[in-house]
């Protein structure tokens, strides 16, 4: 039997357990990672890290006080960070180091392990960030197109 709890109940052993070099494991929650994180089940496991760079997931905390799960899509001269979800299309610009709790270094799905080090996965990121502008139009598109065909299956089948 497992329990959820929320990050924020977990901070203080998780800042302990990063600060003393160990890694955390958790399953993020919601939808605004999808493709790359799925809502069903997926894990993830982060480690403190002492910056950030393009493409990397790193698990913050905004001002007021959620956990946020995004992946960086610029590092800002000032060292601050420019962030999006993979299913979103507006960043959070000015992300400061300090709100930063870890980066993911690795993804569990169905007892598979993924690496963010997998040159697969670099690609796979490489091309989902460099798409975000058009991603909307892209998938939005799609969505209509199955939606139309749908709609005319079902007229043909009455």
């Amino acid at each position: 039997m497992s329990k959820q709890v929320r990050l924020q109940q977990m901070y203080s052993v998780m800042e302990e357990m990063l600060n003393s070099g160990g890694t955390v494991n958790f399953n993020p929650r919601g939808y605004s990672m999808c493709p790359t994180l799925r809502n069903d089940g997926d894990r993830v496991v982060i480690k403190k890290t002492n910056s950030l760079k393009k493409y990397d997931l790193p698990l913050y905390i905004r001002p007021d006080g959620s956990f946020v799960l995004h992946r960086v899509i610029s590092v800002n001269k000032d060292g601050t960070y420019n962030i999006c979800g993979d299913n979103q299309w507006v960043i959070e610009h000015n992300v400061k180091h300090s709100q930063v709790v870890g980066v993911v270094t690795t993804i569990e799905r169905k007892g598979k392990t993924f690496s963010v080090n997998n040159p697969l996965y670099k690609i796979y990121v490489v091309f989902w960030v460099a798409i975000r502008p058009i991603r909307h139009i892209l998938f939005g598109g799609i969505r209509k197109l199955k939606k139309a065909i749908m709609k005319n299956i079902g007229k043909k089948n009455i």
